[in-house]
C-alpha cells in the first residue's frame, strides 16, 4: 500500500528513501549490529545495520534499524521475522529518533494491554497472583507498589499506568545505595487499581525487566 500510494504521487525514489526501505525492530540487549545483520539478512540486501545506544552509558537500548536496498525486502522482514521483534517501517529521518522510540514503546505497550499477552509468570517471583478464587482473598487497595531491578523515571511509570484509566498520582522513589526503581501508584477506585495490578504485574518494562506490582494499604475497607 505504501508503495502504490508514492508512485501515485509522482515522487516515489523520494518517499522509497526515506520511508520504505528501513525498518525499525526491538531487539535483545545483547545484540551486536552482526548479530541483527545475521537476523535480517535473509530477507534481502542490507545496507547498513544500526543499534540505538544510550549516549551516556553506551549501552543498547534494545531497539535498532536494518535499511534495505528495496522497499519490497523491508516488507518481507516486517511480514515474515519473527513477531518478538516487532518490526515496523521506520518514521523519516527528519523526524527526531527519541519521540520515535518513545510513540514505539508506547504504542506496544498499548497493544499488550489491550490484548491478553502480557508475560504473566515467566519467573517464579512473579507468580503470586494467579487466576484462582484465592485472590478474592486478597487484600485490596486503590494503591500499589511497584518495584524493579532497573530504576525508572517519573515519566516513563506515569505513561505506562497511565494506560489504566483513573491514575491519580505516581511517585517514583530513588534509593541512592542501591539501582533498583520503587515507585507508588494510586487510582481512584479499587478496581482501577486491581486492573492495573492484573495487566502489569510481570510486565516487561523496558524490556528484559519484569515489574513487580503488589497492593499497599491505603487505610479504606478492603472489604468493598
Amino acid at each position: 500500500v505504501f508503495i502504490a500510494q508514492s508512485r501515485a504521487s509522482g515522487s516515489h525514489r523520494d518517499v522509497e528513501d526515506e520511508e520504505l526501505t528501513r525498518i525499525f525492530v526491538m531487539i535483545p540487549k545483547t545484540y551486536t549490529e552482526e548479530d541483527l545483520r545475521e537476523k535480517f539478512k535473509m530477507y534481502g540486501d542490507i545496507e547498513y545495520c544500526s543499534i540505538i545506544k544510550n549516549k551516556t552509558t553506551g549501552e543498547s537500548k534494545g531497539l535498532g534499524y536494518v535499511r534495505y536496498l528495496k522497499p519490497s525486502q523491508a516488507a518481507r522482514a516486517i511480514e515474515e521475522c519473527d513477531r518478538s521483534f516487532r518490526a515496523i517501517l521506520a518514521e523519516p529521518k527528519n523526524k527526531s529518533s527519541e519521540s520515535f522510540e518513545h510513540d514505539y514503546y508506547c504504542n506496544n505497550m498499548r497493544q499488550e494491554i489491550r490484548g491478553n499477552t502480557l508475560p504473566f509468570c515467566g519467573q517464579p517471583e512473579f507468580c503470586s497472583y494467579e487466576k484462582t478464587e484465592s485472590r478474592i482473598q486478597e487484600s485490596v487497595s486503590k494503591r500499589l507498589s511497584v518495584l524493579s531491578r532497573l530504576p525508572f523515571s517519573q515519566e516513563q511509570l506515569f505513561a505506562l499506568f497511565d494506560l489504566v484509566p483513573g491514575l491519580e498520582y505516581c511517585d517514583v522513589q530513588r534509593d541512592p545505595h542501591t539501582n533498583s526503581g520503587y515507585a507508588v501508584i494510586q487510582y481512584s477506585t479499587a478496581a482501577s487499581a486491581i486492573y492495573a495490578r492484573y495487566k502489569l504485574h510481570g510486565f516487561e518494562y523496558p524490556p528484559g525487566n519484569r515489574l513487580a506490582v503488589t497492593f499497599l494499604e491505603d487505610g479504606n475497607d478492603s472489604s468493598e
